[in-house]
């Protein structure tokens, strides 16, 4: 490892038990923050992630949570129902920026987000956590309310699969994590780079493109570090994240977006075939099953006409 990087971590990686949560709401100083869940038929665990943020960090005369938005992209069951009786405000995806047609992907929500949240600091929440602790959210927010010049923060965490602890995070270990040791060696030392749990500050994240599908978090770290450079990131320690796995299918489409993402940083050149065939066996044998890989990007939300406006106002 760097040994810039060993700075870093000694420098800009905590715990959330660092900050307590009284302290960052004397910290805020006038500073608002959103919370952003992006949703697709998650109704067994939005409600009660949307609960424990309205209780904990919401509730009071001096909240530290300002808002709280979950973005429905699209759901099939009672995700937005679910969410609203819980306390959220509930946007469909489809409603923000109508004049241009929304594709599919996580990525795609994120950014049209900055459209409807209000934050000085946008925290960004996966909505398929259990076990859910307000701490996925103070953690990520509290260096940037108690160090200046810190503007992206990611949180860490164990990721078990099953029984297995420090199992999960396939794709991380697989494809992302030797993608920056090799090519952006400077990203070494986070633990958790594909993880969905982050804050930023808004000045930043207006000025980002963002990738539409499975590669909006490593595009975002990587031009983070471009941006604004290394000293500006942190991660904090929040303790376990337990979610909804993947099959292996799909953290394969996951993995080609990701690759994808990363090859149009590293040349800004255009794949050959951005598509991914995979295998299933069916009644004749193995069956192929192509896909298309996420290439289409959004620009930075401070080049839409919209934005502008609604900033000026």
């Amino acid at each position: 490892m760097l040994q810039e990087v060993e700075r870093w971590l000694a420098r800009r990686s905590w715990s959330a038990a660092d900050r307590p949560v009284d302290r960052l709401v004397a910290a805020k100083q006038g500073a608002q923050v959103s919370v952003v869940l992006p949703a697709l038929n998650e109704e067994t665990t939005v409600g009660r992630i949307v609960s424990v943020i309205r209780r904990e960090l919401m509730a009071g005369p001096a909240p530290l949570v300002d808002e709280l938005v979950v973005i429905d992209s699209g759901s099939t069951d009672r995700t937005g129902e679910v969410a609203a009786a819980a306390g959220a405000r509930v946007v469909h995806r489809d409603d923000i920026l109508p004049r241009l047609p929304a594709v599919p992907g996580k990525g795609e929500v994120l950014w049209r987000s900055l459209l409807v949240t209000s934050g000085d600091i946008v925290c960004f929440v996966d909505a398929d956590l259990k076990d859910f602790s307000a701490d996925f959210v103070s953690g990520v927010v509290g260096p940037l309310l108690t160090e200046p010049d810190v503007r992206f923060v990611k949180a860490m965490y164990d990721r078990p699969l099953g029984d297995d602890p420090g199992q999960g995070g396939r794709v991380t270990e697989l494809v992302a994590r030797p993608l920056l040791n090799l090519h952006w060696p400077l990203l070494a030392g986070f633990v958790q780079p594909l993880g969905g749990e982050y804050a930023v500050r808004r000045s930043l994240l207006e000025r980002l493109p963002f990738p539409v599908g499975y590669g909006v978090e490593l595009g975002l770290l990587v031009d983070a570090l471009h941006t604004v450079g290394l000293d500006a990131l942190g991660q904090v320690d929040v303790g376990v994240r337990r979610h909804r796995h993947q099959d292996s299918q799909a953290l394969g489409r996951m993995a080609a977006a990701i690759y994808r993402t990363a090859q149009l940083r590293l040349s800004r050149g255009h794949l050959v075939r951005p598509a991914l065939t995979q295998f299933e066996r069916g009644e004749g044998g193995f069956e192929p099953r192509t896909h298309a890989v996420d290439t289409e990007e959004r620009p930075p939300m401070r080049e839409i006409r919209e934005y502008a406006a609604r900033r000026a106002a």
